[in-house]
Order: structure tokens, then C-alpha cells, then sequence
């Protein structure tokens, strides 16, 4: 598949908009090609067509005549590709998504599920994919927590019914990574942070334990260190059940690990990896 320029660079915005930060999905797994696939139409417009559909996309070619002054989508669009030469080899890297975060109202979290959920959408539209782990780069510092009102602390609580109808059996093991750098601020919270993710009221993500890790332990982003707070030397792992293995459950729990973490004081990007945990001997 054709590939437009794949050098991950922090996103370039205009001096008048507000931004929370650059958000960066990397899908991993297997991608099979639908055949009647059109190669012309690669990662990025196929990622940029999504979000114009959907009214997700910042800009004036997303903004209806009739929004109010300062309207906007949720981000703006960088770059995206199908595969990445800074990729780990055999890492199983499909598709990557870079966008600019817009700014976000006091009581909505950064917009990773809709994110996820585009970038999923628009690998689909290539081939089957068959996901083993999603990767993304969150701009914690864009938040301020102290700008939550009290009846969304933690914002992503207020989606939870869209889980409740969730088969049973489509509960999924996962390992979370939850990685900031070369900020050691995760290891210094994660018992706060596994305390508040265990006592919100919701099982989307039913937290069972947790280590902290340093590199070793990491899936290598498709991105240089220089690009966010890297490399990854202090991260937390969390390992518990999903509701489901979809983008959206992914998406909806870095959104209320992000607002956590910002709860707690934490003010650098976040690599979150959420990995599907296999069952013994597979």
C-alpha cells in the first residue's frame, strides 16, 4: 500500500487554537486485505473521510455554518500510514493515526474513544483486522482536573451504560501498560491510581493487579523518543478483565485512566498499551 510521509512529528496548529495535545493510536495485530481494496486510497484519507463524516474533524471543512463562535471538531488531522519504519520488528504494527487533540470542555475527557474508534473504522475499510494490542499516546497535560465539576470527576463515567448490554462471554483478560517516560510520576501514584480505578462504580474494567515496569517490559512505540517524554522508563502495568475486546472499551478506559492520572498530579504524555492476554499454552 502506498505511504505518505511517516516521520511522527508533534502536530503543527494554528497560533489561535487551543490544543490539549498531540494523541497517537498505533493498531497491532493481523490486517487481511479486502480484495476489491483501491490502494489509492490509503491510511490518511481514508482516516480523514471518517472523521469529516462523523463531525470529528477540527477545521473549517468540519465547522457547520450554524455552530457558535469557536466551534470545532474534536481534532486535527497530522498523519497516519499502514506501516512505520520505526515500528519493532515483528511487532505486528497495522495502522497508525497521529491527530492534534482539541481543547476539552471541563466536563468531557480527551476524545480517545472516538479517536479509537475512528482509526478502527478506517483500517476496516483497507482489510479484516484481527487485533492483538492497540497503543496510544495521550496528552494528560492537556487536562485540568481541578476544571471538573463534581458530577463528572472522572467524565467517562457518564458513558457506562453504553457497556451495560455487553455480551458475558465477551469479557476479555488484558494487560494495561500504562508508561509516562522519563517523568516518574506513574510508578509514584500507581497505588493511588489502581485504588481509584478499583473503586469507581463500573465493570468495563474489572482491575485485578498490578506491577510497576520499566522498558524492557514496553511494545517500542512507532515513534522516536524525542516525540513525546521517551523513552519509556516508568509505566505501571495493570492487568484485569474488559468488557469487551473492542477500540471503544480501550478507548472509553484510557480516557478514565488519563483523567485519573491528571487527578493525581501527573502532567506528561501517557503511552498506554493495552494487550489482549491470551489463554495458557496459546
Amino acid at each position: 500500500m502506498p505511504e505518505r510521509d511517516v516521520t511522527a512529528q508533534p502536530g503543527m496548529v494554528p497560533a489561535d487554537r487551543r490544543t490539549a495535545g498531540t494523541m497517537f493510536a498505533a493498531l497491532y495485530g493481523e490486517l487481511v486485505p479486502h480484495p476489491w481494496h483501491d490502494p489509492e486510497h490509503d491510511a490518511y484519507q481514508l482516516f480523514y473521510q471518517r472523521s469529516l463524516a462523523m463531525d470529528w474533524l477540527d477545521g473549517t471543512a468540519a465547522v457547520r455554518e450554524d455552530d457558535p463562535p469557536g466551534a470545532s471538531g474534536l481534532w486535527g488531522m497530522n498523519d497516519a500510514g499502514w506501516n512505520h519504519p520505526l515500528a519493532a520488528p515483528r511487532a505486528g504494527l497495522i495502522s497508525w493515526f497521529q491527530v492534534e487533540a482539541s481543547a476539552v470542555a471541563g466536563d468531557r475527557p480527551l476524545p480517545v474513544q472516538p479517536f479509537l474508534r475512528c482509526a478502527m473504522d478506517a483500517t476496516a475499510r483497507a482489510g479484516t483486522p484481527h487485533l492483538s494490542a492497540i497503543q496510544i499516546l495521550i496528552p494528560v497535560q492537556g487536562l485540568d482536573a481541578s476544571t471538573r465539576p463534581p458530577y463528572a470527576a472522572v467524565p467517562s463515567m457518564l458513558t457506562i451504560d453504553w457497556f451495560a448490554e455487553c455480551d458475558p462471554g465477551a469479557r476479555t483478560p488484558v494487560e494495561v501498560g500504562v508508561n509516562s517516560g522519563r517523568d516518574p510520576s506513574i510508578p509514584a501514584v500507581a497505588g493511588w491510581l489502581t485504588d481509584r480505578l478499583g473503586h469507581l462504580e463500573q465493570d468495563v474494567f474489572v482491575y485485578g493487579s498490578h506491577d510497576v515496569t520499566g522498558r524492557d517490559d514496553v511494545l517500542p512505540p512507532p515513534f522516536d523518543d524525542g516525540f513525546w517524554n521517551g523513552p519509556p522508563l516508568h509505566g505501571v502495568v495493570l492487568r484485569g478483565e474488559l468488557a469487551e475486546w473492542s477500540c471503544d472499551a480501550v478507548g472509553w478506559l484510557a480516557e478514565v485512566i488519563a483523567d485519573s492520572a491528571a487527578h493525581l498530579g501527573v502532567r506528561s504524555p501517557l503511552l498506554v498499551t493495552v494487550t489482549r492476554a491470551l489463554p495458557a499454552g496459546c
